[in-house]
């Protein structure tokens, strides 16, 4: 017992010794964390794009759609519906689309690689495949831009019938 309180302790006294680093910055004493400086950079949040800035003139693009939800109502499982979502850029600066993504390889949209100029308009193509898939579904599309809000999400759902087999 007395051993492991002695490791204990002298375990202690290393972490508090070695935690942190006192340093000299402009005349003045400054104590530098050393172990949260080994300590790997936290994530990027998912809807910021590392390539975009902030707009220096603080313009942003405004992609505005005319719905943000299709419902492709009944359909037979197998079937292979696609829609057409249409959208402006109402902002004040070019549109770029980096990506869009379905929420499983059963949704694949397909979206303009060009930028949108202010006023134009362009569509994403979301593609569903139901095979293997029964029942109400829904789905979602993230589309990641340079939009102030840096993501959208757009949603398809359908109501997939299995065919019955004589």
């Amino acid at each position: 017992m007395n051993k492991r309180m002695n490791l204990l302790v002298v375990a202690a006294l290393f972490l508090l010794t070695t935690a942190c680093k006192k340093e000299t910055v402009n005349d003045k004493a400054v104590t530098l964390d050393t172990l949260s400086a080994q300590r790997p950079a936290a994530e990027p949040k998912p809807n910021v794009l590392p390539n975009y800035k902030v707009p220096a003139d603080g313009k942003y693009p405004v992609i505005t759609f005319e719905e943000e939800e299709h419902d492709f109502g009944t359909i037979q499982q197998g079937d292979k519906p696609t829609y057409e979502f249409e959208f402006k850029n109402t902002g004040e600066a070019d549109l770029i689309i980096s990506s869009a993504r379905g929420s499983c390889g059963c949704t694949v949209p397909e979206y303009p690689k060009t930028p949108i100029k202010v006023g134009e308009s362009g569509k994403i193509k979301v593609s569903f495949d139901s095979k293997g898939k029964s029942g109400e579904t829904s789905k979602t599309v993230t589309i990641m831009s340079n939009t102030k809000e840096g993501s959208k999400i757009l949603k398809i759902k359908t109501k997939i019938e299995v065919p019955q087999k004589n």
